[in-house]
């Protein structure tokens, strides 16, 4: 509590020792739910039932029943929630969004993700990551955004098979740090996922690349900031504006800090003015397709 009340007077705002304490005297019309992934669904859903809306970090939970049980909750409560998957925003995925919706890369055939970052012992030491009750997993914790964005562009994920394993973290967290799935979707794509922290001192590539009948897409970078490469039939994307840099947390970078773009989405909604960027429900299908993963390396092994 020290930490806290150090950290809210520095910003002259008011540190709470407990959540219901704070939803009781707290006079918002939003909660934002940043606590560790385990904790998400009982946070969401008591803010739900003082009242409020919820912006919700990501993943939205670490269980597909937890997810239910939050969208329920906004539901009996009359409330919105909201789902942070910040990635949408980077100028390459919301190109590759609308030309796919357009049609211009024709009928999807196959899609590669491949996720590979560095996760060292500084990141998990002295910390709820790495543990299973309230990280959950790799895919969770790291990678939730880029699976979100297969089902955001590609769609659904009926069936999978998959091998994960703990190369070199044995001592650190308790699951995976590498992982590799094949993926068919309802919809009649065939996919891979290849993913790792284990990438060397630093993180190295987060790309989607799509091959459709009239084209081949690619975007990459480290964290799917960058259009690769593109070949499609008559249409080039140019012109793409430059995305925000990466969040810098000191021994290590994480994804695209989108966050702005996220808050605005929230003000508009609530306002009547806009669609909401990434519902419950679409939440709810990222956390499933993870369970999927997750389930057939399990049979696997």
């Amino acid at each position: 509590m020290d930490k806290a009340q150090r950290l809210a007077d520095s910003y002259q705002v008011k540190a709470y020792a407990s959540v219901e304490k704070m939803l009781q005297e707290g006079a918002s019309d939003i909660v934002s739910i940043c606590t560790p992934n385990g904790l998400h669904a009982e946070h969401t859903i008591l803010s739900l039932k003082a009242g409020k809306h919820v912006l919700c970090e990501k993943p939205m939970a670490i269980s597909v029943y937890d997810c239910g049980e939050m969208i329920k909750a906004a539901e009996n409560a009359n409330r919105r929630l909201f789902v942070v998957k910040q990635n949408r925003f980077n100028p390459p995925v919301k190109a590759v969004k609308e030309m796919v919706e357009e049609g211009r890369l024709g009928r999807i055939l196959s899609v590669q993700l491949n996720c590979f970052w560095n996760r060292n012992a500084d990141y998990y030491h002295n910390s709820w990551k790495g543990t299973k009750d309230l990280d959950g997993g790799t895919l969770f914790t790291q990678f939730s955004h880029f699976i979100d964005l297969l089902y955001w562009i590609v769609g659904d994920v009926k069936k999978v098979n998959a091998i994960v394993s703990n190369a070199i973290h044995q001592d650190l967290i308790e699951f995976e740090d590498q992982g590799a799935a094949v993926l068919e979707f309802y919809n009649g794509v065939i996919g891979t996922l290849n993913y790792s922290v284990n990438s060397y001192q630093k993180n190295m590539e987060g790309s989607l690349t799509i091959f459709g009948e009239k084209g081949t897409v690619k975007i990459g970078g480290q964290y799917l900031n960058e259009l690769e490469y593109q070949n499609i039939m008559d249409y080039e994307v140019t012109g793409l504006p430059p995305g925000n840099p990466p969040n810098n947390y000191g021994n290590y970078v994480g994804s695209m800090s989108n966050h702005d773009k996220v808050y605005q989405n929230v003000i508009e909604v609530l306002e009547g003015n806009g669609v909401i960027a990434t519902n419950g429900f679409e939440g709810l299908k990222t956390v499933e397709i993870i369970d999927k993963i997750y389930t057939a390396a399990q049979n696997h092994a």
